[in-house]
């Protein structure tokens, strides 16, 4: 799913079986719905693994440089991701665990384990709009979000770098959701965003996301550079893929809380 690689990217997105895409003479009958069931039902095999590299930029041009290691893997509708920092060394063993349920009603379940304190922590449903390790994006936006939990509306279609796009408006069914709306421009053929606007509660742009290099690897679309502006803190957060394997064969036992506990993979 795509909501995996903004796990990672953070899982972070960003994360089945379904359809593959559709002709353009069908776009004038789907609805904004029918597009946001693709686009959440987009094959990308049964689990994956992964290399990223992180920069941070902050308002004064400084960066910092982070590289995390990913994993994540389907069970059904639902999935389930891990992610280790693996430098600098003021990071390093950091890790970060979430069970996506595709229940709307279900609230997903995360974990942060902080090497300094040697302790796992629980993130409650109430830090979900928190951002991530100082990153642009927030817990919430590196998991799943069910089609359910929105309102969608097809806004229009309309090429972006000469690649056709639907323009997808969704709005929270929660009037206590972080963001007021998303508008995404979804690439017709990859069934994966080109473009992503997010509008603070009061309506005005807070966060703009940009997906400039899309292409296939292991025989699915991946997503290996997104670049995250937020607008109002002048922060950015560049994700890069610099390795990523489909259908690698992790074993559930991957996906534990005491995989956390020790702070790296066996």
């Amino acid at each position: 799913m795509a909501r995996k690689i903004v796990l990672l990217c953070l899982t972070f997105l960003l994360m089945t079986s379904g359809f593959i895409g559709p002709a353009c003479a069908q776009s004038a009958e789907l609805t904004g719905r029918d597009i946001a069931l693709k686009v959440y039902d987009r094959p990308d095999g049964d689990d994956q693994r992964g290399i990223m590299h992180m920069t941070l930029i902050n308002r004064r041009g400084r960066t910092r440089e982070r590289t995390l290691l990913s994993f994540s893997k389907e069970y059904g509708k639902d999935s389930k991701s891990l992610m280790f920092f693996q430098s600098p060394a003021d990071v390093k063993g950091t890790g970060f665990l979430q069970y996506d349920y595709d229940d709307p009603d279900q609230e997903d379940d995360r974990w942060l384990y902080l090497p300094a304190l040697k302790k796992v922590r629980r993130i409650s449903g109430s830090s979900k709009n928190d951002y991530f390790m100082g990153t642009d994006f927030t817990y919430d936006d590196m998991g799943n979000r069910a089609v359910e939990e929105d309102h969608h509306k097809l806004l229009r279609e309309e090429e972006v770098d000469s690649l056709k796009c639907w323009v997808l408006e969704s709005t929270p069914k929660d009037e206590d959701y972080m963001y007021s709306r998303t508008v995404r421009w979804i690439r017709q053929d990859a069934l994966l965003p080109v473009k992503v606007e997010f509008y603070d509660r009061h309506g005005n742009l807070l966060k703009a996301l940009t997906i400039p290099d899309i292409r296939k690897q292991d025989g699915f679309w991946a997503m290996f550079r997104m670049e995250m502006d937020n607008l109002q803190e002048k922060h950015k957060t560049i994700l890069e893929i610099e390795e990523i394997h489909y259908n690698v064969g992790l074993k559930d036992n991957l996906f534990r809380v005491s995989t956390l506990e020790r702070g790296r993979i066996k």
